[in-house]
């Protein structure tokens, strides 16, 4: 059958030639479809709990979605007229942004006083270019002691401050983001160059979104050309002829348009993740080609024609590459267990992209370069041949303390897995490089973290936010939490009931403190909220009915595992000692801190299918149950020593590390059928016994096989240079894997094939 279909690609050449390009460019229209997304959303399923619960925190309230643009002046001293006329400025402005809703800052901070018996609202300051020194130090005392401003809009010593931008974008469109972030950069400039004083930081939730779409940008515009740059070096440097590198070239071309091209045709959103593909599609592609080319050039060498040699090469290579190819697919397909969406469009356009290079490289590589003249030196044997003889001796004459020494490396690192912790931080899913990270860590440190948990409190009747004992609940809940020497600051609606029962007793500080009585706290509140002026009422904590407020909790630098812990013991807390309200808690912070944990144990599953599925393929295939099991040995052990390694070296694993067991189980596999299938070719077409087919598979695979571990290897280790954690962790943890599975295929699987795989003759 193979050599019929070798026979059929040799005959119908010109036409495959000719048709296939068709064919790929067809699928390829499809590319000009593909956009990327910027939405931190996509990386939860829509059946995610923590992002339903968040979905109804935002319908509930109003939206979170913001730029928060923090202000550090120079002389370290936010209380003067120059930088508070900046800060009066900008709330203006920051207005006029595309979709804002909101703008909180020290200027518009709707501050109360008493007149005689009547409560006054009115903005902070104003006009500050023009104010007195005595007037600059009373802003400064009421906003570094006003539990609603210091550690969220001022720092407690006045180095720092903020606006704050809220947005309710509509949707409609996927540049609403990189619109609203482009104007907010203009207005960075405009004040940067006005003021040149101060220095100007931007983060936020939308800050956030849209530096994963740039990222997915980036990568892509960078990682895929140094990508290519590496595999034409590679080849040109192993193959040496031009025709093979030629045909490669187009093969991986090809591969890369198909696989984008379907993905634009189903419409399909590029990601952090899924921008990859073109990256990780031309590395599979070129394992396909080189073991081809390679075995064509060996044969030329030997003395065949080209016709004869390429038939020789698809004869004794079509299986290997079919079955590797089928691994891969199986092991990115179950990329689709993973709890994360942007994981599933990786895998699948990988997967179309792997089948599509195994397609190309059994029709138009052997059509197109039997068509090239080429010319290479006579020999039975190059510099790499020799070397992998030598080595398979010497594997050989040591296979007892290989196979035990192995087996010992393989029990200690896997020991060192349980030193692995589940741990994310999506500001650090940014490099330092990444402007976003460098102003979130430059806010982190001076003023207040991002990392927050809102929590909506309802009481149990319509207006009970007014209620005593539920404003007693909130008010003992607000003080335990701002003990708590990890939280920067709690939002609460206590602070205003408190404000204004002091403001409606003459100013009295003796009386700041909760209104005792229900109507009262609730005349306190509408009186308030009828002196409040457009677009900063009280929506975003209290819902229309007076029945919930939300209370939102932030923190300093906390890792993912202290977060969940700490809603843990909040939400414990409340249960134990708030018995006059209902909770909900949501945040982004919380959907990232779940989605490492929710992606391990989706991705448990379909580790344990793409085992069962690879095992079946190759014990089918290999017509043997017992080298099935050697090959699934084989093929675990790398992702487990690697594993083992990360915990040693790293430690924390988020949500990307959780589907390279998956991806490079078929990856992997690579190696282990090549050798294989030579080993049983030496058995059952030649006669050997195990020493003799194991010197034939180091002989006439051992050099493929290093040539495509580092074309491998590189390739992955390029995704290490991506600014984004999610690409880069995943990047060089598969390209490790990669590489102990070439040492554990030299070292390990011989040994074990001559001590139960056949005659020790």
């Amino acid at each position: 059958m193979i050599k019929s279909w070798a026979d059929i690609v040799i005959r119908f050449r010109w036409l495959i030639i000719l048709l296939m390009p068709i064919l790929i460019a067809a699928l390829g229209y499809g590319a000009q479809f593909l956009t990327f997304k910027t939405d931190y959303r996509v990386f939860f399923s829509e059946s995610n709990p923590q992002l339903e619960n968040f979905e109804w925190m935002q319908d509930t309230y109003n939206k979170e979605d913001n730029v928060f643009i923090v202000i550090a002046p120079d002389d370290g001293d936010v209380f003067t007229p120059d930088t508070l006329a900046a800060v009066e400025e900008m709330t203006e402005e920051s207005w006029l942004l595309p979709y804002s809703i909101r703008v909180d800052s020290l200027s518009n901070y709707q501050h109360t006083i008493a007149e005689d018996d009547d409560l006054l609202v009115a903005n902070l300051y104003e006009s500050a270019a023009d104010l007195p020194l005595d007037e600059l130090q009373r802003i400064r005392q009421t906003a570094i002691n006003e539990p609603l401003l210091v550690h969220r809009m001022i720092s407690p010593d006045g180095r720092v401050t903020a606006v704050n931008v809220t947005f309710d974008m509509p949707g409609e469109s996927l540049t609403e983001v990189p619109e609203i972030t482009e104007q907010v950069r203009r207005l960075r400039i405009k004040y940067i160059e006005k003021y040149p004083d101060l220095k100007i930081y931007l983060t936020g939730m939308l800050m956030m979104n849209n530096s994963f779409g740039e990222s997915s940008k980036h990568d892509f515009e960078t990682l895929v050309p140094i990508m290519f740059a590496v595999v034409l070096i590679s080849m040109l440097l192993l193959l040496r002829t031009t025709g093979p590198i030629l045909g490669s070239f187009f093969v991986i071309v090809m591969s890369i348009v198909a696989g984008m091209g379907i993905a634009g045709w189903l419409g399909w959103y590029l990601t952090g993740p899924s921008a990859l593909a073109p990256t990780i599609i031309l590395t599979m592609a070129v394992a396909d080609t080189i073991h081809l080319m390679i075995s064509y050039i060996h044969y030329l060498r030997q003395g065949l024609d080209k016709v004869a040699a390429m038939k020789e090469s698809l004869r004794v290579n079509f299986q290997p590459v079919f079955l590797t190819s089928a691994t891969t697919i199986v092991g990115f397909l179950t990329m689709n267990f993973s709890d994360v969406p942007p994981f599933h469009d990786l895998g699948n356009i990988v997967s179309f992209g792997v089948a599509f290079a195994w397609f190309t490289s059994v029709t138009f590589l052997p059509a197109f370069v039997v068509c090239l003249p080429i010319r290479v030196k006579m020999r039975q044997a190059d510099e790499g041949t020799v070397f992998m003889d030598h080595l398979s001796e010497w594997v050989i004459k040591h296979k007892t303390k290989l196979f035990w020494s192995v087996l010992v490396v393989i029990a200690v690192s896997t020991a060192m897995i349980p030193k692995n912790e589940l741990n994310d931080q999506y500001v650090k899913y940014f490099s330092t490089n990444v402007t976003f990270r460098a102003d979130t860590d430059f806010v982190n440190d001076n003023l207040s973290g991002i990392t927050n948990v809102s929590y909506s409190l309802a009481s149990k009747e319509e207006g009970g936010i007014a209620n005593p004992l539920f404003l007693k609940d909130v008010e003992t809940f607000s003080d335990w939490l701002r003990k708590h020497e990890k939280i920067s600051h709690v939002n609460s609606v206590i602070d205003i009931f408190k404000r204004l029962n002091k403001n409606m007793h003459a100013d009295d500080p003796d009386w700041y403190k909760l209104p005792e009585n229900q109507e009262l706290a609730a005349q306190y509140l509408l009186l308030y909220e009828m002196s409040l002026p457009y677009g900063l009422d009280l929506n975003n904590q209290i819902t229309l009915d007076k029945v919930s407020t939300k209370l939102t909790v932030t923190f300093s630098n906390m890792s993912s595992n202290e977060v969940l812990q700490m809603e843990k013991d909040m939400s414990k807390w409340l249960t134990e000692n708030a018995q006059h309200l209902t909770f909900k808690a949501a945040s982004p912070s919380l959907m990232f801190s779940n989605i490492g944990k929710r992606n391990v144990r989706s991705m448990l599953l379909g580790t344990f299918v793409a085992l069962v599925l690879i095992s079946l393929i190759l014990a089918v295939a290999l017509r043997s149950v017992k080298l099935g099991f050697i090959s699934l040995l084989t093929n675990m052990f790398p992702a487990m020593m690697a594993f083992g390694l990360w915990g040693l070296f790293v430690g924390n694993v988020g949500m990307s590390l959780a589907v390279v067991t998956s991806m490079t189980l078929g990856i992997v596999v690579d190696d282990t059928v090549h050798f294989l299938s030579k080993y049983l070719r030496a058995i059952r077409e030649k006669g050997f016994n195990s020493y003799q087919a194991v010197r034939y598979s180091f002989s006439h695979v051992g050099v493929a096989l290093w040539v495509t571990t580092l074309i491998l290897v590189a390739g992955f280790t390029v995704l290490y240079q991506s600014d984004f954690a999610i690409n880069s962790d995943m990047g060089i943890l598969t390209a490790v894997t990669i590489a102990i599975a070439l040492a554990v295929d030299f070292l390990f699987l011989p040994p074990l094939l001559i001590r139960f795989a056949g005659d020790k003759r």
